[in-house]
């Protein structure tokens, strides 16, 4: 880890309940920024949040009728993601991501990548892959071995700055 005064956290764990557009900005921002600063960032993606590490192109997951139905509604990958107010049909998380380019903001697809690069643990929540039926082969590549609440909560009693996002 950077050396850093006494000052900087040496720690930070997010936890990823929502996978709209407007929260994977905050969540790969905070976390590539506490690692370029020297922390150990840990994001565990629980719940809604997990969607975003299906990848792109799997349409459907789940193992019946219920499973696959939350998955329509909640559209795998992250360049499906929608805004979590004034959406409108997918029109605002078009012009979002649109300003955001306008203002050179890299998209969450890229925040990722560089969240990767730089080390920060990225772990999907086994009993939510359970519960939704995602398979870990449905999922994007580099992210940790799918853990458990109870892993969690270890890593955060650690942890310094804790989010819940």
């Amino acid at each position: 880890m950077a050396s850093h005064d006494d000052d900087t956290p040496d720690s930070m764990t997010i936890i990823a309940f929502s996978g709209d557009l407007d929260k994977l900005w905050p969540t790969f921002i905070l976390s590539s920024t506490g690692a370029a600063s020297g922390m150990d960032v840990t994001v565990f993606f629980t719940f809604w949040g997990l969607f975003p590490l299906v990848k792109d192109d799997v349409r459907i997951t789940g193992y019946d009728a219920m499973t696959k139905a939350l998955a329509g509604m909640n559209a795998p990958g992250m360049k499906k993601a929608k805004l979590s107010k004034l959406n409108m049909g997918g029109s605002g998380a078009w012009m979002m991501r649109k300003v955001a380019e306008k203002n050179k903001l890299a998209p969450p697809e890229e925040l990722f990548e560089m969240c990767q690069e730089m080390g920060v643990n990225l772990w999907p929540c086994q009993m939510t892959m359970d519960l939704l039926g995602i398979e870990p082969a449905q999922m994007v590549d580099g992210l940790g071995e799918p853990v458990g609440a109870a892993t969690a909560l270890q890593k955060m009693a650690k942890s310094d700055i804790n989010l819940f996002i």
